[in-house]
């Protein structure tokens, strides 16, 4: 292979893994899921994309798709008592400039602040051809007890 052949991400104008815009994009995540705003979930997501479980497996082809899946998310924390949750990554690795895997744990927050429980998943974020960060897979590893 020639040396000039492979000039580098920079040289070709591609941005730079940007793990700031991760977290942003996980924030909104867990606001959105928390408020019940399926369209928000939606709109961090790109089609297709698939959602897997032990219990799961689920191919997403429009954004009308994920914000059935995400939209009643809400009424389903509320009725356990959680009110919030937050990002906590565990793992971010850039696989290439435009493909990053994160691992999230998510803690199931009560109005006090206590933690009820948690779940982790894993995530494969793309970054799109206009720019913007999408989420395009989600590994559902299972819930957790409270520590």
């Amino acid at each position: 292979m020639d040396a000039d052949a492979d000039i580098g991400a920079a040289a070709r104008n591609e941005p730079a893994p940007d793990n700031d815009a991760v977290r942003a994009l996980l924030a909104r995540l867990a606001g959105a899921l928390t408020s019940g705003d399926g369209k928000a979930a939606a709109s961090l997501w790109g089609t297709p994309a698939f959602v897997l479980g032990d219990e799961l497996a689920l191919t997403v082809g429009s954004s009308a798709d994920i914000q059935d899946v995400f939209g009643g998310a809400q009424a389903h924390y509320a009725a356990r008592g959680i009110v919030g949750t937050r990002p906590d990554i565990l793992r971010l690795d850039w696989l290439t400039h435009r493909l990053a895997i994160v691992e999230v744990r998510w803690p199931y927050l009560a109005a006090d602040g206590d933690e009820l429980g948690e779940e982790t998943s894993t995530y494969l974020i793309r970054r799109e051809p206009d720019g913007r960060l999408a989420i395009r897979a989600a590994v559902m590893h299972g819930e957790a007890a409270p520590h």
